[in-house]
């Protein structure tokens, strides 16, 4: 009989390392089949949206059952309130939203690393210790073993959505702990007084700016890239990993459908 696998997918920072490009797809719809059909379209990873989608704590933890079924690594953006039941509901990664400093950026990475044995080798945080979770089997990968897996396994990506996160984008990036810092376009054009035109000049030498501190400092940079343009742009300032959003993919591939059915009628 096979091994029963780790509930912990524990992935994610090596991907975030690689060097390679990364697709992710944010997914706010609280439905474990869209985690599949992510799983089985190829995504490299998934991003449950807990920032703006309606899951809530059960179903997160019924959608990272999906997602560690067909073998998605996934991370979870969220509040920074929902952080310890989040992880301990076995979440491989957080994506923490509105990011603008060093310290906030160190406050997290202490939130998400668990204590350690003086003089143990690794980051060490404050996390609340349960091995009752899901995350540590439910008891049964409890223990130093899994603190330790814990503590290297899971992903902390940052996002960066405000002009002073911008300004402070090379020394979030380099914090240790911090594994990959995310631009968020929309939220940052409207902190910069341009509603959503994230594609006006003064945001994009934002993104721009922010892309290349965090490639300098050796940390993988993210952004929403929703076509190839974009992403090949993106790519030459430095980004590694590119997403995309569930929500607006099945809308264009709806209306679409129902342009196309109205067009048959005609006659």
């Amino acid at each position: 009989m096979p091994p029963v696998p780790h509930p912990l997918d524990d992935r994610l920072p090596a991907l975030l390392r690689s060097g390679q490009r990364l697709h992710g797809i944010f997914n706010g719809i609280a439905s474990p089949a869209i985690v599949e059909m992510c799983a089985y379209a190829g995504f490299d990873f998934l991003v449950i949206d807990n920032e703006h989608g309606s899951a809530g704590i059960e179903t997160t933890e019924h959608l990272l059952r999906a997602a560690r079924a067909c073998q998605l690594p996934t991370l979870v953006r969220c509040l920074e309130q929902d952080i310890p039941r989040t992880l301990d509901i076995g979440a491989g990664g957080l994506q923490i939203p509105m990011v603008s400093t060093a310290a906030q950026a160190q406050s997290l990475v202490e939130r998400v690393k668990y204590p350690l044995p003086a003089g143990a080798p690794g980051i060490a945080g404050r996390r609340g210790s349960a091995f009752s979770t899901r995350a540590a089997g439910y008891g049964a990968f409890g223990g130093p073993a899994h603190t330790r897996r814990s503590n290297e396994g899971i992903a902390l990506v940052v996002m960066v959505e405000t002009p002073e996160g911008v300004e402070n984008a090379a020394a979030i990036a380099a914090v240790p702990g911090v594994d990959g810092v995310f631009v968020g376009p929309n939220d940052l054009a409207h902190a910069m007084g341009c509603e959503n035109r994230w594609q006006e000049a003064p945001v994009q030498r934002a993104i721009e700016h922010t892309l290349r501190a965090v490639a300098a400092a050796g940390k993988c940079p993210g952004v929403l890239a929703l076509g190839a343009e974009e992403e090949a742009r993106y790519a030459g300032w430095g980004a590694r990993y590119f997403a995309t959003v569930s929500t607006a993919i099945i809308t264009r591939a709806l209306r679409e459908a129902a342009q196309q059915g109205r067009a048959s009628l005609s006659y």
